[in-house]
C-alpha cells in the first residue's frame, strides 16, 4: 500500500496498528493516545497537588482567588470549545474527501488556540502589574505553573494543527483533533478548579 493510500479517505488511522491492542481501535495515531494519557496524568497530579495545597491553607488560596479574571477565564472556556468544535468539524470534513473545508476549520481551531494564548497572556500581565508573581504565595504559584503548562500545550497543539493541514491525512487530521481535544479537555477542569471552586 502507498503513502497516498494509507491518506484517504476511505482507510483507518493507522495501518498496521493492530499490534497495538485496544488502542487501535481509536481515531489517529496510537502513539498520540499514549501521550495524551501521559499528559493527562502530569496534569491530574498537578490537579491533585493544587487540591492538597488548598486544604492546607484554604483561606489563603481563597483570598488570592479572588484576584483572577473570571470574565477572562469564561471568554478563554468559550475560545476553546469552539476551537473544539472546528477540530471535530475539520476531521468530518476530511473524512468526506472536502480538503478546503477541512483545512479551514483546522486553521480556525488553531487561530482560536491564538486567541486564548492572546487572553491568558494579557490577564498574565495584569496579575504581574498588579504584583502577584509565581513566588506570592502557593496559590500563584500553582496558578502559574498549571495554567503555564498548559498554554504551552496550546501553542504545542496550534503546531500540530499546522503540519496536519500541511499533510492533510485522515490519520494525521485525527491525530492532531484528538492532541486538541485533551488541551480543551485539561482547560475545561482547570478553569472550574481554579477560577471558580470555593
Amino acid at each position: 500500500m502507498t503513502q497516498a493510500q494509507r491518506g484517504s479517505a476511505s482507510d483507518p488511522a493507522d495501518p498496521g496498528s493492530e499490534a497495538w491492542g485496544p488502542l487501535s481501535r481509536l481515531p489517529g495515531n496510537p502513539l498520540m493516545w499514549v501521550l495524551i494519557a501521559s499528559e493527562l496524568a502530569v496534569f491530574g497530579a498537578a490537579l491533585l497537588g493544587y487540591a492538597g495545597a488548598r486544604l492546607r491553607d484554604p483561606a489563603g488560596f481563597l483570598a488570592a482567588q479572588n484576584h483572577l479574571d473570571r470574565v477572562a477565564g469564561v471568554i478563554n472556556t468559550a475560545v476553546l470549545i469552539t476551537s473544539g468544535l472546528f477540530a471535530a468539524l475539520a476531521v468530518e470534513a476530511r473524512k468526506s474527501g472536502r480538503r478546503a473545508a477541512a483545512r479551514w476549520r483546522i486553521g480556525a481551531a488553531a487561530s482560536l488556540g491564538a486567541v486564548f494564548l492572546l487572553v491568558k497572556f494579557s490577564e498574565y500581565a495584569r496579575e504581574l502589574g498588579a504584583g502577584f508573581d509565581i513566588d506570592s504565595g502557593g496559590f500563584f504559584t500553582l496558578y502559574y505553573l498549571i495554567t503555564g503548562f498548559h498554554a504551552l500545550h496550546v501553542l504545542l497543539g496550534m503546531v500540530i494543527l499546522g503540519v496536519v493541514a500541511r499533510y492533510d491525512t485522515l490519520a494525521n487530521y485525527e491525530t492532531g483533533a484528538a492532541f486538541w481535544h485533551m488541551v480543551d479537555l485539561v482547560w475545561i477542569v482547570i478553569f472550574p478548579v481554579i477560577y471558580l471552586l470555593r
